[in-house]
């Protein structure tokens, strides 16, 4: 009995450890920030699975990683809990709990199962030397995070943990995007952790423990070249010629999304963007960037509204978060309109948001449910290979959650998008999501080496230049207009043209030392 009490307070003390250690990482993004713990959060559970599976033939490594992916995932996107209570789109208070709750739980356990694929690979190279376990397990890390962001559902990448703290490691982003990132931080997190587990216990004159002094080392040499080589690249200077010059004002209406579903409150929302236009038309701004679904209109119902009217008098162009038509159904579009007041090019958000834009499982919620925005449609995404041309050149659009797909942004900026416009709506989401959201926005400006114009309904909206340093943040909930000059720029990164080509070397390269090493072992037997 005493044995199987002890045996059970071990195994809650392993899983315990592993959840704390998921937590810290939690605790790297906002609200916290705490982004220094990323480098030694995943050491913990890398010393556990290797130790566990060398003391034991038939170990799962599966619940300690859960228990890490729940900490981190769960703790980092806590923010989804905002989406509750869903009242304003016809949910009833208990439904819109379960219906959160169910999206909380299903993305941290979706993040537990990454982790989980990750840890089976780990403990399965268990014998493995050291090297060759490092190098194989950080490229499963970082195929597994490129495999998970070509889905619909992805935001925490490992890389993010550092923004917008750490602009320095960041600007590796310029280099393989954010596969590169995430490597150095596993690749540090793994070294730290065989350096406990290749330890050396000296009993005399006093028992201690003395870890392996190589792997802190190679640690501390792979921490601080990264972060010099992104110094290097921040330290660029940024070419700012007259001729590329933009100056771009942003309004942040503030208006509930509540507001947008009743006709009675279109009025307000008309008046407040066609003030802070004509507010910001007075400043000299040469173009006026609004939210996401900032005018809840059609393409053909736009022409007709104020806003119009205020843009043909002030002839500023302006680009206008609203709805376009595809058949029968619509789409979240980003409009440019001219001085003339006449649509000149169009964006239609190709990443969709579940549940807050489309409905999964919709056989089950699709009765609970009974709109997901203003309009009485079926929304459908835009299509993967659009570009935006606007009066000033060809700029890389994204709209809202886009922003945690670097693809998007690199695929616009390598067929020669000059600036980002940013148009988002995070109003039904705690203020921790919107920081999250500004500090994806960062990370995308640094890997594309573009000056980022954020637009957003509640905050935070903000200019971002292409070292990711943030030239001015709005408020939260408050109405705010802002001017800043970018620069247009057609500088192409090593990412922009070639992708993320670290990934694939990583995994070509553990599958030549996965050879070489059953190779030798070969030899060595036959020698035997």
């Amino acid at each position: 009995m005493k044995y199987q009490i002890k045996t059970l307070l071990s195994t809650f003390s392993l899983y315990t450890s592993s959840f704390l250690s998921g937590t810290a990482m939690g605790l790297t993004v906002a609200p916290v920030g705490a982004w220094f713990l990323a480098w030694i959060a995943l050491a913990p559970l890398w010393i556990l699975v290797v130790s566990s599976a060398k003391r034991k033939k038939s170990f799962s490594p599966i619940p300690l990683a859960l228990a890490w992916g729940i900490g981190y995932h769960g703790l980092a996107l806590s923010w989804i809990t905002g989406i509750h209570p869903m009242t304003w789109l016809g949910v009833p208070w208990w439904p819109s709990l379960i219906i959160t709750l169910f999206c909380w739980i299903f993305i941290s356990l979706l993040g537990g199962v990454l982790v989980s694929v990750w840890a089976i690979c780990l403990a399965y190279l268990h014998k493995q030397k050291p090297g060759l376990r490092i190098l194989i397990a950080t490229s499963v890390w970082c195929a597994l995070e490129a495999l998970w962001s070509a889905g619909p559902l992805w935001w925490s990448s490992l890389a993010y943990t550092q923004s917008p703290q750490n602009l320095l490691i960041l600007h590796l982003g310029q280099l393989s995007g954010t596969s590169i990132i995430t490597a150095v931080i596993v690749a540090v997190n793994a070294l730290i952790a065989e350096a406990w587990i290749n330890r050396e216990t000296v009993s005399a004159p006093l028992r201690f423990v003395k870890l392996n002094l190589r792997y802190l080392t190679v640690a501390t040499v792979l921490l601080i070249t990264s972060h010099l080589t992104g110094w290097l690249l921040y330290i660029q200077p940024l070419a700012q010629p007259p001729a590329a010059a933009l100056k771009v004002g942003i309004i942040q209406g503030n208006i509930p999304n509540g507001v947008l579903l009743h006709p009675q409150g279109f009025r307000r929302v008309v008046e407040s963007y066609t003030n802070g236009y004509l507010t910001l038309a007075v400043q000299g701004v040469n173009a006026v960037l609004t939210p996401e679904g900032a005018l809840p209109l059609f393409q053909r119902d736009l022409m007709t509204t104020s806003f119009f009217s205020a843009v043909r008098e002030k002839g500023v162009v302006a680009w206008v978060g609203a709805f376009g038509e595809q058949g029968r159904s619509y789409a979240i579009s980003l409009f440019t309109v001219t001085s003339k007041g006449e649509i000149f090019s169009r964006y239609d958000k190709a990443k969709l948001v579940p549940l807050g834009e489309y409905i999964p499982f919709e056989g089950i919620f699709g009765g609970i449910i009974q709109r997901l925005s203003p309009l009485d449609a079926h929304q459908v995404p835009g299509a993967a290979n659009q570009v935006f041309d606007t009066p000033f050149g060809r700029a890389i659009a994204s709209i809202c959650y886009e922003s945690a797909f670097p693809e998007v942004f690199r695929r616009q900026a390598a067929v020669g998008g000059q600036f980002i416009l940013s148009s988002s709506n995070d109003a039904h989401y705690t203020p921790a999501m919107a920081l999250q959201h500004h500090a994806q926005d960062i990370m995308r400006a640094i890997e594309s080496d573009r000056w980022a114009v954020r637009a957003t309904n509640t905050g935070y909206s903000g200019f971002v230049d292409p070292h990711g340093r943030t030239l001015w943040i709005s408020g939260y909930n408050t109405y705010e207009t802002h001017a800043e000059t970018i620069y247009r720029r057609q500088t192409q990164t090593l990412y922009v043209r070639w992708g993320d080509w670290l990934t694939p070397l990583l995994l070509g390269l553990s599958v030549l030392g996965w050879g070489l090493n059953r190779q030798t072992l070969k030899i060595g037997i036959k020698d035997i």
